[in-house]
Formats: structure tokens, C-alpha cells, sequence
């Protein structure tokens, strides 16, 4: 299985290329997607489509996994960064690919153990887990984190994302891996 990871952002979009075959991960490709500072914000997103449908027609994964966006103070930044995903997302649905979505707290548990660790943490965990001979860049780390994440055992992750508004609806919770009522 191959994985292809992104980290969206409208102005650095990273990706992460990995291979899966049993438990075992190869490193084969990341970097960024840079949007240039002075195009206007359809140009950006173009950019942004045409480079990561250039990555899956050179690298031909099988999979693709995507940060979800989350609110954060200024909702002028959350709007744009929603529009960066839903580029990549476009281009990646575009090229046939399933998409599985995991939060920044399921990529950083699956990779450092910590869901609050920092972005340094999940470089050097990247680093280490993928026995890179460099450190990557804290964008192409994240997107080599998010398919990391997918790789080991992450639908199951995201499937129980899935559920959680439904149970929260109920009533209920998950605390240590128990149901709370």
C-alpha cells in the first residue's frame, strides 16, 4: 500500500510519500507545495490543486490521508486554511484516491504517544520512525506524520472519530478507551 499524506496550508501545502508492506514503512518521497506570496487566493488554490494531482500522477499511491482544519482564534485564518484543504481535497478525489482524515491530536498520538506534542517532537519522531538521514521541514513532517498516523491502524482511528458526535449525542464519552455514560 502506498500512502500519500498532505498538511494542508495556502501558503505551504507539505506531503508525505510512505509504502506500507506488513508492519513495515519505507520512506519514498516529501517536500512542499509553495503558493507564490503575491497571486491572489484562486491562483493560490490552483497551485495548490495542480501540485498535489502532479504528486499522486508521480507517485501513484493508493491512498491519500489529509489534516483535518481546525478553528482556531482568527476565523478570517480558518476560512482560508478550509479552502487550502478543499483544494487538496479536490485534487485528490479528483484522482479517484479514498481520503481518510485524522485531527493534528490523532496524527500527534499515533506518532509521539502525546496528542499535545510539539511540531519539533513530530519531526524527530518522523525522523526517527522512517530512519530519514535529514530532518524534514515541519510541513512535509506533519504530512509524513498524518500518513504514519493511517498507516498504523489510523481507519480504525478515524472511524472512531467518526463516532464521536453520536455518541456525544447520547450522552456518552470515551475516557482511557471506556465508554462513560
Amino acid at each position: 500500500m502506498r500512502i500519500l499524506g498532505i498538511d494542508p496550508g495556502l501558503r505551504v501545502t507539505g506531503f508525505g510519500v510512505l509504502d506500507k508492506q506488513g508492519n513495515r514503512l519505507e520512506y519514498v518521497a516529501s517536500g512542499v507545495i509553495r503558493t507564490p506570496h503575491d497571486a491572489d487566493l484562486p491562483q493560490r488554490l490552483k497551485t495548490i490543486f495542480d501540485g498535489v494531482s502532479a504528486i499522486v500522477r508521480e507517485h501513484q499511491p493508493t491512498q491519500a490521508v489529509i489534516e483535518k482544519v481546525f478553528v482556531n482564534v482568527n476565523p478570517q485564518s480558518t476560512l482560508l486554511l478550509g479552502q487550502a484543504r478543499g483544494a487538496s481535497l479536490c485534487a485528490l478525489v479528483n484522482c479517484d484516491l479514498p481520503v481518510f482524515e485524522y485531527t493534528a491530536l490523532q496524527l500527534k498520538q499515533a506518532v509521539v504517544g502525546y496528542g499535545r506534542a510539539s511540531k519539533a517532537q513530530v519531526q524527530e519522531m518522523v525522523t526517527r520512525l522512517l530512519r530519514l538521514s535529514g530532518t524534514p521541514s515541519t510541513d512535509a513532517a506533519d504530512a509524513l506524520g498524518v500518513a504514519i498516523c493511517h498507516a498504523h491502524g489510523g481507519s480504525t482511528l478515524s472511524t472512531l472519530g467518526g463516532l464521536a458526535p453520536q455518541l456525544a449525542q447520547k450522552g456518552l464519552r470515551v475516557r482511557r478507551g471506556r465508554l462513560i455514560g
